[in-house]
């Protein structure tokens, strides 16, 4: 899945609320979480589900008419319950996701190998008796035991039970692709595979505990919110309780059951309600995106990501870079060129290597490798592959750079006619890999790859929300550049290694900026760890996975796009709410206060600007307005404001604009509608 094309990935954001089986679930968890011990977990709620005793005490003790003390019982105790059910259809969402991943672990055995090499001498145990370290043999048609590498061999696997795309994927051992899932199935071949993970700690395990909001940690935006709603309860409390003393030097007595309501009207409960389903919602919004982020905090700070360095392989571009072309320098035989690079290409495992054998190699020619010949693999540092052959040749290829000093040091030339050949096949914005054999260079080989589609205009929405993108690779310096510019990111790095990586994320923060990375490579490792937010590939390798704070599941690099926009929904969806529930308590006073007062101060009619039918009425509506407003709210606290890329002042705009005077605006005509409908039916 990508950020630019429509999968079944991106189709699953767009699933329906809740099936009936999770809205039952719902339904009862929201009774169940009426209880003290959770209510008490949100100050708000808190206030209001106290409101809800104390109301019925009143009522029962007839400090209040049956009527109206009821009424007033009732809706507040509704609206508690709305705030869970919120809450509660959050959590069911994910549990249904939870149940086919419990699926896809249970009843797991794997055949254990005390020797990799007597694959025919294996222990049948059971997955969850696996420890790190073990070695396991999986043949096709098996399921994966548990999360590892694989150590030997290569192998088509379904991960539709993980990620739900059906789609075969290739891992091979030796590679950034050589991770495996537990619950996962071999469709072809063999393959040993290395435990890495102990029992209970797996991706699935993570990933139910993550959906199912067990193990959710607030993030800091959150706790600060709820830091504010707390101390605004408080204050309104204090308030409140203060009422009936400032009320009694004008000889005023005050219905303590209309002082809960007022209290409850003027506390932000719509917020209060709807918070730890916004927090549930984001959370279940990127496993929707197949990210698994490892808590809360690395999908909210994805959304204020200043900066995003992309490798260019697989991120920008396709990513299956292959060779459209020979070019010898002159006075050497285009037959040497393509016999170098087909034999320093044919123990290469990339598929660069191996387009450039298929390139090279003749029709009906053998492929088979030369006896005794020592393979060199490619190395980030060395930045060259290549082999060396029994009578004493030693072939290389790679980067012009490497190459010129590795023919330097055995004391070739480096003729100029190099550096123009390097050049003009970089400006067509394709790869230049140099051939050499022994201290004589040959020429080059051409890889050609492609720009992905739309990447350009996704660039510019990036740059329209003030955040930098910056292209990371291996090629020169005139790849790199010629590249940069068809895709149109910001900045670039070129010729990069693990250590520049690490040093441009450094300068990026030093700065005061965050900064987001994506990578599935040991090398990568560190970067990752040093980004504020580090994807890895969930194919790639066990140390990126734990250097990272998220894992792409569908292993598509662009997905970081996506999961900066997936954080910045969240930040987005957070405050729209909050400012709207803040906003529409502004009618509430206008409802309560006239109806507190006017009986025995006639100059407070004149704040009853709805002109509602009575006393009690007015305090029915207020508070039916502020029980009902939480479940109309629930559908856009789980599917998230709706996201379009703009500059940080056009987004507080359109959010003071939209929610903060809707937030104003739309109870007035809603309270006034309950009045009228509550005047027709009951009377006064």
């Amino acid at each position: 899945m990508t950020s630019f094309t429509s999968s079944p990935t991106q189709r699953k954001t767009h699933q329906a609320l809740l099936d009936a089986a999770g809205f039952k679930a719902a339904l009862g968890a929201s009774f169940t979480k009426l209880a003290p011990q959770h209510a008490f977990k949100n100050p708000v709620m808190a206030v209001v589900w106290v409101g809800t005793v104390l109301t019925a005490v009143l009522t029962l003790t007839g400090a209040s008419s049956p009527k109206l003390g009821w009424t007033v019982t009732s809706l507040l105790f509704v609206t508690v319950w709305f705030a869970n059910f919120a809450e509660a259809i959050a959590e069911a969402r994910g549990r249904g996701q939870a149940a086919s991943l419990r699926r896809a672990r249970q009843s797991l055995v794997a055949r254990r190998l005390s020797d990799p090499t007597q694959r025919h001498q294996t222990t049948t145990v059971a997955g969850a008796d696996l420890q790190p370290g073990d070695l396991v043999l999986v043949s096709a048609g098996e399921i994966i035991p548990a999360d590892g590498e694989i150590v030997q061999g290569l192998a088509t696997i379904n991960e539709s039970a993980v990620t739900g795309e059906s789609a075969p994927v290739l891992r091979e051992a030796g590679t950034d692709r050589s991770g495996v899932i537990g619950g996962t199935k071999v469709l072809s071949d063999e393959i040993v595979v290395k435990i890495t993970v102990a029992p209970g700690h797996s991706f699935l395990d993570r990933m139910i505990a993550l959906v199912e909001g067990a193990n959710r940690q607030k993030t800091p935006n959150e706790v600060a919110l709820g830091l504010l709603l707390f101390t605004m309860t408080i204050t309104f409390l204090l308030v409140v309780a203060t009422l009936p003393f400032i009320a009694g030097f004008v000889g005023v007595t005050l219905n303590p059951l209309l002082l809960v309501a007022l209290l409850v009207c003027l506390i932000p409960t719509t917020i209060g309600g709807l918070l730890p389903a916004i927090g549930i919602a984001g959370m279940n919004r990127a496993l929707s995106a197949n990210v698994l982020a490892k808590s809360g905090k690395a999908v909210e700070v994805a959304g204020d990501v200043d900066v995003l360095l992309l490798d260019k392989t697989g991120t920008i571009t396709y990513g299956d870079r292959q060779a459209t072309a020979f070019h010898a320098l002159a006075g050497i035989d285009h037959a040497a060129l393509r016999e170098a690079a087909l034999l320093s290409s044919l123990a290469d495992p990339t598929p660069e290597g191996k387009s450039i054998v298929k390139l090279a190699r003749q029709p009906g020619e053998s492929l088979e490798e030369p006896e005794q010949a020592h393979f060199v693999a490619f190395s980030a540092h060395t930045r060259m592959s290549g082999v060396d052959l029994p009578d004493g040749r030693t072939i290389r290829k790679g980067a012009m750079d490497a190459i010129s000093r590795h023919v330097q040091s055995l004391g070739g030339q480096v003729p100029l006619e190099l550096a123009n050949r390097v050049e003009a096949v970089a400006r067509k914005g394709a790869t230049p890999l140099v051939v050499s054999d022994g201290k004589h260079l040959l020429g080059v080989v051409e890889l050609s790859d492609v720009v992905k589609h739309g990447i350009k205009e996704k660039f510019a929405h990036f740059r329209a929300m003030g955040v930098k993108t910056i292209m990371i690779t291996g090629d020169n310096p005139l790849t790199a550049a010629a590249i940069a510019a068809e895709a149109g990111v910001d900045d670039y790095i070129a010729e990069a290694t693990p250590e520049d990586k690490l040093a441009r994320i450094r300068k990026e923060q030093a700065g005061g900026r965050l900064v987001a990375m994506v990578g599935d490579g040991t090398n990568d490792a560190p970067a990752l760890a040093q980004a504020d937010v580090g994807l890895a590939m969930n194919s790639g390798t066990q140390a990126a996975k734990e250097a990272g704070n998220m894992v792409d599941l569908d292993n598509d690099p662009a997905k970081l796009l996506q999961v900066v926009e997936i954080g910045k929904q969240q930040l987005i969806t957070r405050g729209a709410l909050t400012t709207f529930s803040l906003a529409n308590d502004v009618s509430k006073y206008f409802a309560i206060l006239p109806a507190l007062f006017a009986g025995a101060i006639p100059a407070m009619a004149t704040l009853n600007v709805m002109q509602l039918s009575s006393p009690n009425n007015a305090v029915i509506a207020a508070l039916l307005f502020n029980a009902i407003i939480i479940p109309a709210l629930i559908p856009l606290a789980l599917r998230g404001v709706r996201f379009r890329p703009s500059t940080a002042t056009a987004l507080l705009r359109r959010n003071m604009l939209v929610y903060g005077l809707g937030g104003i605006i739309l109870p007035f005509p809603a309270i006034k509608l309950i009045d009228m409908l509550l005047h027709a039916t009951f009377g006064a």
